[in-house]
């Protein structure tokens, strides 16, 4: 399984890959955050950025995701592992014809050193390892949801706060028209001098009090479009941590829910050869107890009765064994309709050989 841990290598730089851009979003909101409560109005996130973390984040699931179907074409091959493990190999068979204690001996040291075991532990510490991987990734993405969430928070505030702002100054500028075209009007009509010049004076302090709110009102109008902005890709950026999160739950559960179905598995598998041997063991002893004196004859009813009793004990525990197996089934069942609906396009490359096409 060298190609399969050299695969868990590459996901690993991928994940690194794909948590260095989000952490690099995330801090490049927060740094325009710290640049709005300066006063500037620049804002440094790009939608074609939040495009390619998305890319990159894209190819890390296919590659986890073609892992994980990877684990599931060597654990399809256990079973096939086992069931050659239940019969006699063509030589043992040949040597059989001369020997039949001598086929047994060699089938028996087969099975005593048969690699299956450590394989399929091998299996679950690989899943486990795919599974750690996406852990933290699902906990980096937590994090920075968490926290562009908070940021967002006091910004949805802070343009509530802008937006009235620039509905009073509007209110002010309007209350105003009326003042000054009054104003206006009695100015052209007034014929003294000296109550000229003051109705000027006082049209003079309210255009200068005019032009100062309609300057406040591009100020606040900036303020706000800027805050909108800031909260539009803030908002966009939070909805892609949460599609990734669920992505990677998606992931997680499959990974789980496959990992308990092989344990079961290996659990069934095993104690079907576990029993097989004991009554090839039980067959042999009660050869030889047939030629053997009284006293022996005694001990294989032992060995007979306490070979029953561990039957009966595993014929009694089956049925837990088969209520607890469909329950796992059922559970992998739901979690790889999930798989396949979120990762169609990979699992049809999948089953259908058809990479690079």
């Amino acid at each position: 399984m060298a190609d399969f841990d050299a695969q868990i290598r590459d996901s690993q730089a991928e994940v690194a890959k794909a948590q260095a851009r989000i952490t690099e979003i995330t801090s490049r909101i927060e740094a325009a955050r710290s640049t709005l409560d300066a006063g500037g109005t620049g804002i440094d996130i790009e939608t074609a950025t939040l495009a390619d973390v998305a890319r990159q984040t894209d190819l890390m699931n296919a590659n986890i995701a073609e892992l994980i179907m990877g684990l599931d074409d060597v654990t399809a091959g256990f079973s096939k592992d086992f069931d050659g493990m239940r019969s006699k190999t063509g030589v043992e068979s040949l040597i059989g014809i001369f020997s039949k204690s001598r086929s047994e001996a060699m089938r028996q040291e087969r099975l005593r050193t048969a690699s299956i075991d450590d394989k399929l532990q091998d299996l679950i510490a690989k899943s486990d390892v795919i599974v750690t991987l996406l852990q933290g990734q699902l906990d980096l993405l937590n994090a920075q949801k968490a926290r562009v969430e908070t940021n967002l928070t006091a910004t949805l505030d802070e343009r509530e706060g802008a937006v009235a702002a620039l509905e009073a100054v509007r209110a002010e500028i309007s209350g105003m028209d009326p003042k000054i075209i009054e104003l206006e009007n009695r100015i052209s009509a007034e014929q003294d001098a000296a109550a000229r010049t003051r109705l000027e004076t006082e049209l003079a302090a309210l255009n200068t009090r005019y032009n100062a709110l309609v300057q406040d009102e591009q100020v606040q109008l900036s303020r706000s479009q800027t805050l909108e902005r800031y909260i539009e890709k803030g908002k966009t950026w939070v909805d892609s941590l949460q599609n990734q999160a669920a992505t990677q739950m998606v992931l997680i559960n499959k990974l789980q829910t496959d990992t308990r179905q092989r344990v079961v598995l290996y659990d069934a598998l095993s104690s079907s050869l576990k029993t097989a041997q004991q009554q090839d063991v039980a067959h042999r002893i009660n050869e030889i107890g047939v030629k053997t004196d009284q006293e022996a004859q005694t001990a294989m009813a032992a060995i007979g009765a306490a070979t029953n009793d561990k039957m009966a004990d595993m014929l009694e525990a089956h049925e837990g064994h088969m209520v607890f197996a469909r329950k796992i089934l059922e559970q992998k069942a739901k979690a790889d309709e999930r798989f396949a609906r979120r990762f169609a396009a990979i699992v049809e490359k999948h089953d259908k050989n058809r990479y690079g096409v």
